[in-house]
């Protein structure tokens, strides 16, 4: 059974996948840095391969355990810089909805470098800071908490009357804010400046998340289906998240 509900999830989970069934060999070593509840690491593991996955959250990789049933895939509440002191090196690191939420996300980067074999490869996906859900809900939302107002109170009771814990379903980790806004500009430069060279950038969705599209579509997977073909269609700027790969340069 399939964790993720929506539909560009799915699609994320499944680029993931594709890429690393293309470019590694059955049985390859996969790190999954700030891997939340595990759900990318179970996947990989029922394809195959052998997966750590790592987290600073203990919430999350308390999870990711319980709900873990694949003997090549292990959960561990554990920083990447903790990892380089184990001395393995992997044919390929994970670092799904991640970058957002670091104030130097180039400092992890430099990590996961020394953690890649030479002809390993990073996946790194992350929401577009200028597509549809950072500017017309992310941002305006982080406006509103900072002023911590009337508005926000009244948001928050909205939130909590249509179930929203500000958990997801890939962590339950307790700061999930967004404070890094990435455009695909920004991620070659970023990609430059840690010693890699992007080998591809894809698209996720487009505005099947965005308030209030998303009162509907949440209920209605096929049109989170056309939603994220449209996505296609459009510009690479104007998708709601990038999916990426990355080498060594």
């Amino acid at each position: 059974m399939e964790e993720f509900v929506r539909f560009a999830d799915r699609k994320r989970l499944q680029y993931i996948s594709k890429v690393l069934g293309e470019k590694l060999p059955a049985g390859s070593v996969v790190l999954d840095v700030g891997c939340g509840n595990g759900v990318i690491s179970r996947k990989l593991g029922t394809l195959g391969f052998h997966v750590k996955g790592v987290d600073i959250s203990e919430r999350a990789i308390e999870k990711a355990k319980a709900l873990n049933q694949s003997p090549n895939v292990n959960f561990e509440v554990k920083s990447a810089e903790q990892i380089v002191a184990d001395g393995q090196r992997y044919h390929a690191v994970i670092c799904s909805e991640v970058l957002e939420h670091l104030t130097r996300p180039q400092d992890l980067l430099k990590v996961v470098r020394q953690l890649l074999t030479d002809d390993g490869v990073l996946i790194v996906t992350v929401p577009n800071g200028k597509g549809p859900r950072e500017l017309f809900v992310t941002r305006p939302v982080i406006k509103m908490q900072q002023k911590n107002n009337w508005t926000w109170r009244t948001v928050k009771g909205i939130k909590k009357f249509f179930g929203y814990k500000g958990t997801t379903v890939q962590s339950d980790a307790d700061d999930l804010s967004h404070i890094q806004f990435f455009t695909h500009q920004d991620l070659k430069a970023l990609a430059d400046e840690t010693g890699y060279s992007v080998q591809h950038i894809g698209k996720t969705n487009f505005v099947e998340d965005v308030f209030p599209f998303s009162l509907l579509t949440k209920r209605i997977i096929s049109l989170q289906k056309a939603d994220c073909a449209v996505a296609e269609k459009l510009p690479l700027g104007w998708t709601g998240g990038f999916v990426s790969v990355w080498k060594k340069a």
